[in-house]
């Protein structure tokens, strides 16, 4: 059956292989080519070429100008996010929630608390986590975010900091309502060129009835792991610190 997305039309291959094209970027961090797919989905290189480039032409990928493979587009990971369903839990999103509730309930002081589950989100998503405490944005995990391949040149990163400058007083502007909110690149309303996914839940704390807890790291990631992870951190403080 055919996908519809804003206007466009997309037959069910074509919306596998962006699927296909998002997590295998997101696991190596080099654009993926057609003979790759051509294996995947057993049908020839020519196949895949040609749904590559209908994707191409409908704004989903990208060929950077140094590769014959594709990247996604800011456009094709809204698509891959807004398709993400519930489904059955990988071992390592187990592994991975069960490592963020005991952090949580035994973390103590409600400070403490939201450090630890930020700290966890670090060591678990590998990118930079945040959250408000009071007027006050904790961040860990710096290393993290300006460590990734995307942020080697010196103006991605002026714009990575422009961002981080502006983060805390923008949650504070804007207060997202949604349990979980994902911002994609240029979707950010700030530092829009920094080529950022910005993954958040809103939580009830003692410090306010909108207290944030999320990640921020490179458009290229394993979305599914990352916003389970996150709504569940949100989810099990609000548990935490209103038991």
């Amino acid at each position: 059956m055919p996908v519809s997305y804003t206007g466009d039309i997309m037959t069910d291959r074509q919306n596998q292989i962006l699927r296909a094209i998002v997590e295998q970027y997101a696991e190596v961090a080099s654009p993926v080519g057609s003979s790759l797919l051509a294996k995947v989905f057993n049908v020839s290189s020519a196949t895949i070429r040609a749904e590559m480039a209908e994707l191409e032409r409908l704004g989903f990928i990208a060929q950077p100008h140094t590769s014959a493979g594709r990247i996604p587009t800011d456009k094709g990971y809204r698509l891959y996010v807004n398709s993400l369903s519930d489904t059955q839990q990988s071992p390592t999103e187990r592994r991975g929630e069960r490592a963020l509730a005991a952090r949580v309930e035994g973390g103590g002081l409600p400070e403490r608390t939201i450090r630890n589950a930020v700290d966890t989100l670090v060591e678990l998503t590998h990118n930079l986590g945040i959250a408000t405490i009071g007027n006050q944005l904790y961040m860990s995990g710096l290393s993290n975010l300006f460590g990734q391949p995307e942020f080697a040149g010196g103006n991605q990163v002026q714009q990575v900091a422009r961002l981080l400058d502006n983060l805390e007083p923008w949650l504070r502007e804007a207060a997202p309502n949604e349990p979980l909110s994902v911002y994609i690149g240029a979707e950010n309303p700030i530092g829009r060129a920094a080529n950022c996914t910005l993954i958040i839940s809103k939580f009830r704390s003692p410090y306010s009835d909108r207290s944030y807890i999320g990640v921020l790291g490179p458009t290229r990631q394993s979305y599914r792991n990352v916003m389970g992870l996150v709504e569940h951190a949100g989810r099990s403080l609000e548990e935490v610190l209103y038991a």
